[in-house]
């Protein structure tokens, strides 16, 4: 039986399988989990309340083509996400806006004034230009102040590493507000499947031409498998045996807790960049919109080594990736592979980039195969 082989069963897996799918392609998925859903897996807890397993995932975009794929599978709890950032004693908006300036440094000023207030603080502060560095990039857009409250510890926290040894890449466009605009994005769509990721990703694999198996390795099989093109979607350095030498990423401990309570905090996440250990607090039921006597958060310490959450954009990934990335623009022009999404393709997206990517690259492999 010729068949399409997909190599995990995330959000960019489970779109390429639908698309070959509704394509009348035959797709087998091999997922290393017990579950489908990968990183944006999500399940109710023995307290009742839906909690996303490796930490908080809101759905955003500019897409309304997106957005509409998705609804195809799913309702939608409509939730535009705020953020608060715990800054010397106080709780104050995230990104940066007028609202947190003033409440930062005790002065009032107009929407119109924002812009050149920061100007004045990028100006009165010494940087490389342009930027060589995270440090860089960040004080060169809201000046040194700003930077050493908001992104310096936080920073450190993160990435174990001193915000001069990342990568500028990183911090290109940070987000600021000249308004007392609040949310944390500012896309035209917004919000959580209404009945959680997982639920909608199950609707998205829900097709007789799709097959799943879970708690698969595709490296134990891979020799045995003989399919017509392979769709990967796990790590990059993993597929090529690390033959470049491994890449990196940061990792988290997720410690869960639930409170006899109502609400534990005042937003649906706040940040901690300069006090504890933990680097942000998530309380679900901002996101879920669910109601009940008792919440669940979850407390983010970030780790060296363990699952696979973040990229690491120094110069020695960066010199890495490129070497594993041409190896698969190789096996990507034989129309026998394709490698899709954050681990696979060793970049950070967001979710709305993940299905974008997979829709692209399933449809141009299409065009070719049809």
């Amino acid at each position: 039986m010729k068949y399409v082989l997909v190599v995990g069963a995330g959000l960019g897996g489970a779109t390429a399988a639908r698309i070959l799918a509704e394509a009348n392609y035959r797709v087998f998925i091999v997922e290393k989990l017990g579950y489908v859903g990968g990183h944006s897996h999500d399940e109710v807890n023995e307290d009742g309340i839906l909690v996303h397993t490796y930490g908080p995932h809101i759905f955003h975009t500019k897409s309304k083509d997106l957005f509409d794929f998705l609804s195809r599978f799913t309702q939608w709890h409509y939730y535009q996400h705020r953020v608060l950032s715990y800054v010397d004693g106080m709780y104050v908006p995230f990104p940066i806006n007028r609202d947190t300036i003033a409440q930062i440094f005790g002065i009032e000023l107009e929407s119109e004034m924002v812009e050149g207030f920061l100007k004045k603080e990028v100006a009165n502060s010494t940087f490389s230009n342009p930027p060589l560095n995270f440090e860089d990039a960040v004080v060169s857009q809201i000046g040194r102040r700003l930077y050493e409250k908001f992104y310096m510890n936080y920073t450190r926290k993160q990435w174990n590493m001193e915000p001069s040894k990342l990568s500028a890449e990183v911090a290109k466009r940070i987000p600021v507000r000249f308004n007392r605009d609040g949310r944390y994005f500012s896309d035209q769509y917004q919000g959580l499947p209404l009945y959680g990721y997982t639920k909608m990703i199950e609707r998205m694999l829900d097709h007789p031409k799709i097959s799943v198996i879970t708690n698969c390795d595709y490296f134990e099989l891979r020799s045995e498998l003989k399919p017509v093109s392979t769709f990967y979607t796990g790590r990059l350095d993993d597929f090529f045996d690390r033959m470049y030498g491994e890449l990196e990423y940061r990792s988290l401990r997720l410690e869960f807790k639930t409170y006899q309570k109502e609400f534990f905090q005042s937003a649906g996440v706040i940040n901690y960049p300069n006090d504890y250990d933990w680097t942000r607090i998530t309380e679900f039921k901002y996101m879920t919109g669910q109601r009940s006597d008792l919440t669940t958060v979850c407390y983010e310490y970030p780790l060296d080594k363990g699952e696979p959450y973040y990229i690491v954009m120094d110069e020695k990934n960066m010199q890495r990736r490129a070497l594993y990335v041409n190896e698969a623009e190789k096996l990507e022009n034989t129309g026998e592979f394709l490698f899709i999404g954050r681990l696979a393709e060793y970049r950070y997206y967001n979710m709305d980039e993940v299905v974008g990517r997979a829709i692209e690259k399933t449809e141009e492999w299409l065009r070719r195969h049809l």
